[in-house]
């Protein structure tokens, strides 16, 4: 590894990030079609696929550990491999809840499915995914600020469903366990919109060496100024 100049190891490794990104994706809107439709075999292969992540994830991981370890990176190079190493983290994370869907299968029925709007929230949330690498690869500060700001979008509509659930639990006919697996699809979708902005924010570390783990004015107004 020490052999070959350090941007290109760099640009590697992140480019085995980028397939991740795609797998995790690709794996995660298959899931909400999968319980759409109850297809045991799609679940069964989403599990497969998840276990190919895992793995991924790991090997990744132990890639960038050994760069560490050999390279002994510095300033913009050490951040970059630091946030690689933690979205990568990130969209095993996401990978996870490729699963957890597929395990609502056998409590929620197509039809109570139809009765939310879960591929747009799931569209949205992959979306976000999708920009957080793009600001990843481009190092753009104001895409990844978008990231974060479409987070709230995916509360509210997290927050509609918990609104109709607890609207449907009181009715005489309701389902609960139903009813409970559909508030725990959204909160999946929700908890993957939260993984793009933590991706998002780790983007903004990377160009600006701030670490924005938690909102406040603090941090507003630390970034703000960086721009002045």
């Amino acid at each position: 590894m020490s052999e070959r100049p350090v941007h290109e190891l760099i640009k590697e490794l992140s480019g085995v990030l980028v397939q991740l990104s795609d797998k995790v994706l690709q794996n995660f809107f298959l899931s909400l079609i999968a319980v759409k439709h109850h297809d045991v075999e799609s679940a069964r292969h989403i599990r497969m696929v998840d276990d190919e992540i895992d793995k991924a994830e790991v090997d990744l991981e132990e890639r960038c550990l050994a760069f560490l370890a050999l390279q002994q990176p510095v300033a913009r190079d050490l951040r970059t491999i630091v946030t690689i190493m933690k979205i990568n983290d990130d969209l095993e994370r996401i990978g996870d809840l490729a699963v957890h869907i597929i395990d609502r299968m056998p409590e929620i029925s197509p039809e109570m499915l139809e009765s939310f709007e879960f591929e747009k929230m799931g569209v949205h949330a992959g979306d976000m995914v999708k920009h957080s690498i793009e600001a990843f690869i481009s190092k753009n500060r104001n895409l990844a600020d978008d990231v974060c700001a479409l987070d709230e979008e995916i509360d509210v509509m997290h927050r509609a469903v918990f609104k109709k659930v607890t609207r449907l639990m009181k009715t005489e006919a309701a389902n609960v366990d139903e009813l409970i697996a559909a508030l725990s699809i959204s909160r999946y979708i929700e908890r993957m919109g939260d993984h793009a902005t933590r991706i998002a924010r780790e983007v903004i570390y990377l160009v600006t060496g701030v670490i924005v783990r938690h909102k406040g004015d603090f941090y507003e107004n630390l970034l703000e100024s960086l721009d002045d």
